[in-house]
């Protein structure tokens, strides 16, 4: 099969940012996969199909593919339904991600939960990425698309400590380096690799510590005195999509009021 449309597969798009960064690119014109553990067709109103039914009522192009991106078997599907539907993948973004079940102290916390998250934020979109980069290197030389892009959706917990989510700052932070090398390896078939650095975005992840955050925004922590929305770290997945930052693989972008600006 073949598309005349660029294609995006957003992961965890069912909410949140992923939500967000999918409706930014079908206004942009991509033709969105929205890949959630849990789409429910029999749900339209929340979800995916919730975000597919938003996208199609503004006149835009969206597919669903059920999968959990911390099983690797699903990737095998993902990767089959995209094949075989659209023949091309002009932008992967990976944004599936979890917080811990539970916020513990470092010296609490126990392997479970550091496996879980680890598999879903870091292992599950290392291959998924492996996977799906090989077949759009194979669509790029066959003429079937321009060029792939990649987008690596992290966090400011990337290179910011928080003692009692440990799991979490490892496995962005492992997943900064994977944008390092996934950029460095796709550079000879010109396929940008770019990580974008969400700071604290209103989304039902945060929902549960927004009087915490509210005080401290109040109280200066960000230069730009708001929460962010998913719709600021939309614009900058769009801008990769769109090819404004080719020349910059390998680069961060934070999305974060300035939280990345050293003060005294």
């Amino acid at each position: 099969m073949s598309c005349d449309q660029r294609v995006a597969l957003v992961t965890g798009s069912g909410q949140g940012i992923g939500r967000g960064v999918a409706i930014g690119l079908a206004r942009d014109g991509y033709l969105v996969i929205l890949n959630s553990r849990s789409a429910d067709p029999n749900n339209p109103n929340v979800g995916a199909y919730e975000v597919k039914n938003v996208i199609e009522t503004d006149g835009g192009a969206a597919d669903v593919i059920r999968g959990d991106v911390g099983h690797l078997e699903d990737h095998e599907q993902i990767e089959t339904v995209i094949a075989e539907k659209y023949g091309r993948l002009d932008l992967l973004v990976n944004n599936a991600g979890v917080a811990p079940a539970v916020r513990a102290d470092i010296l609490e916390a126990t392997p479970e939960s550091y496996d879980r998250v680890m598999g879903i934020n870091l292992r599950g979109p290392y291959f998924l990425t492996q996977r799906l980069a090989r077949r759009m290197i194979e669509w790029k030389q066959d003429g079937a698309m321009e060029t792939g892009r990649i987008c690596f959706i992290t966090s400011i917990s990337a290179y910011t400590a928080s003692i009692s989510r440990g799991e979490y700052c490892i496995s962005k932070a492992g997943l900064s380096m994977a944008t390092l090398l996934f950029a460095d390896r796709l550079a000879e078939y010109d396929m940008p690799v770019i990580e974008i650095r969400p700071g604290i975005i209103a989304t039902p992840m945060t929902a549960g510590v927004k009087g915490k955050y509210d005080k401290l925004i109040a109280e200066g922590l960000l230069p730009n005195r708001r929460w962010g929305t998913p719709d600021d770290v939309a614009r900058a997945v769009c801008a990769v999509g769109r090819g404004d930052f080719d020349y910059s693989t390998g680069e961060q972008i934070d999305v974060s009021g300035g939280f990345n600006i050293r003060r005294l």
